[in-house]
């Protein structure tokens, strides 16, 4: 045997060693192919669930400011509500104070027999703005 055979001899090893190294990094490199592949579907699936909730939470901005003015005008319209009810409330009482007066005193209760009851203007307002 001859050196320059021995010297063949190793680099066959050698290239059959880097073959089979060459095989195996192959496949390990079309995994990785196949898992990017896989990375890339699922990046874009998650890119458009951004943009979907993107746009729910632009809606939903829009819904909550909407309901804010509605709620906004409800209240303006419940304190004056309000504050009619309480004037009439005051006026109730006064009107009752008067009656409870007339009908304590003997004189006025023989004079004024019955009492009118508060105007029908009154009593339609009340019956309009109880049903709205």
């Amino acid at each position: 045997m001859t050196l320059t055979f021995i010297a063949e001899l190793i680099l066959e090893i050698l290239l059959a060693a880097t073959l089979c190294y060459c095989i195996v990094l192959e496949r390990r490199l079309a995994a990785v192919r196949k898992g990017q592949e896989g990375l890339v579907r699922i990046v874009g699936e998650l890119n458009m669930a951004i943009a979907g909730a993107g746009a729910s939470l632009r809606a939903l901005k829009a819904a909550a400011g909407e309901s804010a003015a509605t709620l906004d005008e409800r209240l303006k319209r419940a304190r004056l509500h309000i504050d009619e009810l309480s004037v009439l409330t005051a006026s109730g009482e006064r009107i009752a104070q008067r009656m409870e007066g007339a009908a304590a005193s003997p004189r006025i209760a023989r004079e004024i027999p019955d009492m009118p009851l508060p105007s029908t203007s009154i009593m339609n307002r009340l019956n309009t703005r109880v049903t709205q």
